[in-house]
């Protein structure tokens, strides 16, 4: 006597296809979430509304050591309208 098919009928078929795609969908997720999570590296997310002020723009690159301290207070002064002219100015 010859076995013909696999003993799972046509729902275990779908339901194994099922549980398999969720399956990896979820592993997946899991991973993109994770590389979204380590590629944000500790950055403040602005998208909730709030803006930066050009002051913090500014503190953030001379923290960052983009500028120099002269550099930094010279654009704060600029930016506070405490600045006086230089020579020709």
């Amino acid at each position: 006597m010859m076995y013909w098919g696999n003993g799972m009928g046509g729902w275990g078929i779908v339901l194994m296809t099922v549980s398999n795609l969720l399956f990896w969908g979820l592993v997946i997720a899991g991973i993109v979430l994770l590389v979204r999570g380590v590629g944000r590296g500790g950055q403040v997310d602005t998208s909730s509304g709030q803006r930066s002020t050009p002051q913090q723009v500014l503190a953030d690159r001379f923290a960052r050591g983009e500028i120099d301290e002269d550099e930094y207070t010279r654009r704060l002064q600029v930016l506070s309208g405490a600045h006086t002219h230089g020579p020709g100015g």
